[in-house]
């Protein structure tokens, strides 16, 4: 059983991968936090490209979840149709975009307990 890494060892580690991408970016497109969260949710079981192929008209005309509302999940279920399982994930966008509005002033919480509660 290999043992656990030790303080030093996981700050030269990480020390190289910063040395190697000093400002590293996800492959997913999004113009802020909320659409980079809608991007995530949408990628379960699909591709980026193919995300951001769905996104890319979607994300300049929706880009707060208030206006996701607005949209309805008709009219997103319209912008997703080449991602798999579309009709679910524009469920859950719009359950996740109410939250949004609802509980958390339409900002995307910077906590991870409430990211993972979403």
């Amino acid at each position: 059983m290999a043992r656990p890494l030790d303080y030093h060892t996981i700050r030269a580690i990480f020390t190289r991968f910063h040395e190697a991408e000093p400002a590293p970016e996800g492959e997913l497109e999004h113009v802020n936090a909320y659409t980079l969260l809608v991007a995530v949710a949408l990628s379960a079981q699909a591709t980026d490209v193919g995300v951001n192929k769905a996104t890319r008209a979607l994300f300049a005309e929706v880009d707060t979840p208030q206006k996701m509302l607005d949209l309805g999940e008709e009219g997103l279920t319209g912008h997703i149709r080449t991602i798999g399982l579309f009709r679910q994930k524009a469920k859950n966008v719009i359950k996740l975009s109410r939250i949004l509005v609802e509980e958390y002033d339409g900002e995307v919480p910077s906590s991870r307990a409430a990211l993972q509660a979403l």
